[in-house]
């Protein structure tokens, strides 16, 4: 009796309750875990199932992956996560494909089905490896985060698209022709790039997400070209999860999924003046004259962002918070669903300094909270407080929601610089008669607050 799909079921129970457990900071650790363990059952599994198997080479692949995981898991900061999770992404896509390459390669008589979904497995795997070695790129600061664009760009991906139908159709039909296989190879990793290096640092967590799906896509074609239930099954959940996790990203930004990809959100205004006509007047405050004002706040706001990951920040800021409530202060957190670099950047960040999940408020949950705000003290955050959003027709994020943190009392910034955020724009918030900016680290700046309070 053949007992494999009996613990593919279960992985698949597994990798559901997973996913589950993963939608909430609080069970997501359990959730990780628990998808790993069902990944391990699906591996053993098939190991045990196929006997034409080399376990020395199995062990090695093991032991490598093993140390290149750990050495990962190590030396990897917060601040670069995003930046692994889509050279994650690209691994995961560029297996797949390699995976039915060689299927392709090895096997004889190929049914018209297999070769479809062999087809299809190189051509979403290869576009992925490519596209998500580009976004790592752009993230990681090797390539422009600016919008990479060319006159007739959506004209020449088109003609990338048509080739690549022909290509993969003739390759079905004439499966000796090896021609066809190569050119459906090289056009899909030009088309991932082509897709991936018009899109602007402000829609990076729409981008991860939606590699993510196309990785999981990939795997799902694999798993048909192998016969793999688990592999179907795994892949299918990815793609479905890293989909629903885009629109979400979307509805976050109130774009949708063409204008990410097609909008190029972040692009440069050509026009100067507009740009000299927005300069705003700021109020610059030391941290000492900061502490006075939160020592007479009752009701505090913290808005985390990017420049609080740059900094690694959140043990700080969990110090000052409690600090703040052992004197009788509420203190919140907002999230904003898009901050950071890459979703649920701020939950995980915040997270990590054991920041209690209860104060984690979303979008819609913390907005009402704002107008009886004393203080919202905003850490590196910037396009998701600008207010441009709201009523700026011309600005590339109008329509976005934002987080009201121009409606507290006092709206303290910290930031390094006044360097625009990811849409390449400035924050008219800066300017606003409540807010006060309060310059440099945010770790440097939370330390030395924590030291003007206790002082006070």
């Amino acid at each position: 009796m053949d007992y494999s799909n009996i613990f593919y079921v279960l992985a698949s129970v597994l990798f559901i309750l997973g996913i589950k457990k993963l939608s909430h900071p609080k069970t997501a650790r359990n959730g990780n875990f628990l998808a790993a363990l069902g990944m391990l059952v699906a591996i053993v599994s098939t190991l045990v199932a196929y006997d034409k198997i080399d376990f020395q080479m199995i062990i090695v692949g093991m032991i490598i992956g093993t140390i290149i995981g750990a050495l990962f898991a190590q030396k990897v900061e917060m601040t670069q996560m995003p930046q692994m999770v889509a050279i994650f992404n690209g691994f995961g896509g560029s297996a797949s494909a390699l995976v039915a390459a060689a299927e392709f390669l090895n096997s004889g008589d190929i049914s018209t089905f297999t070769l479809s979904t062999i087809m299809i497995s190189i051509f979403v795997g290869t576009l992925t490896f490519t596209g998500s070695f580009i976004a790592f790129g752009k993230l990681q600061g090797f390539i422009s985060g600016q919008p990479i664009v060319f006159s007739g760009q959506q004209v020449f991906n088109a003609l990338l698209a048509i080739a690549l139908i022909g290509l993969g159709i003739y390759s079905v039909q004439t499966p000796s022709e090896m021609n066809y296989f190569y050119g459906v190879i090289l056009v899909s990793a030009i088309l991932g790039i082509t897709l991936t290096i018009p899109i602007g640092g402000a829609d990076m967590p729409v981008v991860i997400s939606l590699l993510n799906s196309y990785s999981g896509i990939a795997a799902a074609a694999t798993g048909f070209v192998l016969m793999n239930n688990s592999l179907i099954i795994s892949g299918a959940l990815v793609g479905a999860s890293g989909l629903i996790l885009t629109n979400i990203m979307c509805k976050g930004m109130n774009r949708s999924l063409a204008n990410v990809i097609f909008g190029a959100v972040g692009l440069e205004q050509e026009s100067g003046g507009d740009n000299s006509e927005k300069q705003v007047t700021i109020k610059s405050y030391s941290t000492e004259e900061a502490a006075m004002i939160f020592d007479a706040a009752e009701k505090v706001i913290v808005v985390p962002g990017y420049g609080l990951a740059v900094a690694q920040a959140q043990h700080a800021v969990r110090e000052v918070a409690e600090f703040l409530e052992k004197k009788g202060k509420q203190v919140l957190y907002a999230i904003h669903p898009v901050a950071g670099r890459m979703p649920g950047h701020m939950n995980v960040l915040l997270a990590e300094a054991n920041i209690p999940y209860e104060q984690l408020k979303d979008l819609d949950e913390i907005n009402p909270e704002f107008e009886d705000c004393d203080v919202a003290l905003v850490l590196g955050a910037n396009d998701v407080v600008n207010p441009a959003a709201r009523h700026d027709t011309s600005s590339p994020i109008f329509g976005m929601p934002i987080l009201d943190v121009d409606k507290s009392r006092t709206v303290i910034i910290n930031k390094r610089t006044m360097n625009t955020g990811f849409a390449g724009i400035q924050n008219e918030l800066f300017g606003y008669d409540n807010s006060i900016m309060v310059f440099g680290d945010a770790k440097d700046m939370l330390q030395q607050l924590l030291k003007d309070l206790k002082e006070l």
